[in-house]
């Protein structure tokens, strides 16, 4: 197997801490294997006549050192990704995805700020918009600068930006800024604000995005910035009846420049039973039809499609439905329980009734 230079170098890191300061220092290791088999007939698109499903185990193995002392805190995450013979037995290149997923340092001012920077994922709220995308084996991680205000009493403030570049080799780069290559934004900034309540609590969510577009033409460059705005608000109506309410707006332009009008609506309702709690809810994401020239389909950009829109991923993680990229947008009816087996082991039923009519059984540990 070939050595990743730069998993060795966050290893040595973390032990070298360790040796460095002991006194009132705490450092903590925990690690993850976690293989899956996937047995795909049908996933992302309809699966045609005569053709056999496929069938692989994929598996992430993570390594995490968290080591604090007094108000400094580091943390990495080292990841391995592959699938299963995915290599010869003897073999000089591996196709694995090896990498540090998180990667990072804080300092607090306070018990109630602190500043945090590097490779972190980010989940805010019920993960739609913002998640680590945790089903996906290799996650979801984000490299920029978090400032953090948190009162558990009273409000929650994050404050984040991140400016992105591709250089192959450092330090190679000597001129310009221009990002293109990577399905990624050039630069983004956010603020998410969270607020609770004795019986309810609500969060805010801004969130600009720039991507780069580079003309095929004439090279000419220009960032295109397209911004986000969300409300998610929860309230328990009583005892055995909560409330779910979300609204999203996009506007600016997307990576190609054409204008963005978009937005998405959910609620939903969760009755607790004894057994099990029975959520019954509706989604509308707006979507844009051939020979539109606005853009009208909201895109959950950095959030967990596969959670919300069934767990066969038709929509969004699987097709865009033509269009230039530009998605046909959904309506979603949906019912969904989980049924404790025993004190670790859940089933999930989701039934959503879109187009088509999907309906989805997953068994989660």
């Amino acid at each position: 197997m070939k050595t990743n230079p730069k998993i060795c170098l966050l290893t040595f890191l973390a032990f070298y801490m360790l040796q460095k300061e002991r006194v009132g220092a705490q450092l903590v290791i925990s690690g993850e294997i976690r293989p899956r088999a996937e047995l795909r007939h049908g996933f992302k698109s309809l699966i045609p006549e005569r053709t056999d499903p496929a069938f692989f185990v994929e598996q992430r193995s993570r390594v995490n050192f968290s080591y604090t002392k007094e108000a400094l805190q580091f943390y990495i995450s080292a990841q391995d990704v592959r699938i299963w013979g995915n290599t010869s037995q003897i073999y000089k290149y591996d196709p694995a995805v090896i990498n540090a997923y998180e990667a990072w340092a804080e300092y607090s001012f306070s018990e109630k700020t602190a500043i945090r920077i590097g490779r972190q994922a980010l989940n805010y709220d019920n993960a739609r918009f913002l998640g680590d995308l945790d089903w996906a084996q290799q996650g979801r991680s984000h490299d920029l600068l978090l400032f953090k205000y948190q009162d558990s009493t009273y409000i929650d403030i994050h404050v984040g930006a991140a400016f992105n570049q591709n250089v192959p080799l450092e330090p190679s780069k000597l001129s310009g800024t221009v990002y293109e290559g990577l399905d990624n934004y050039k630069t983004m900034q956010f603020a998410w604000i969270h607020k609770r309540l004795s019986t309810s609590d609500f969060s805010i969510l801004l969130l600009n995005d720039g991507r780069q577009y580079v003309n095929a033409i004439n090279q000419a460059t220009q960032v295109f910035f397209r911004q986000t705005y969300g409300f998610v608000g929860q309230k328990g109506l009583s005892s055995l009846l909560d409330g779910n309410v979300e609204l999203y707006y996009q506007g600016g332009r997307d990576p190609q420049g054409v204008k963005v009008s978009a937005w998405l609506f959910s609620t939903a309702m969760t009755y607790k039973t004894r057994l099990s709690p029975l959520t019954l809810g509706y989604d509308y994401l707006s979507g844009t039809g051939p020979g539109t020239t606005i853009n009208t389909s909201f895109q959950p950009l950095y959030g967990t499609n596969h959670k919300f829109y069934g767990l066969m991923d038709y929509f969004y993680v699987g097709s865009n439905h033509g269009n230039a990229g530009r998605t046909a947008g959904l309506q979603d009816l949906f019912l969904k329980t989980n049924i404790a087996i025993n004190s670790k082991n859940r089933v999930l039923l989701h039934f959503h009734h879109s187009d088509p009519l999907l309906l989805s059984l997953q068994t989660s540990r």
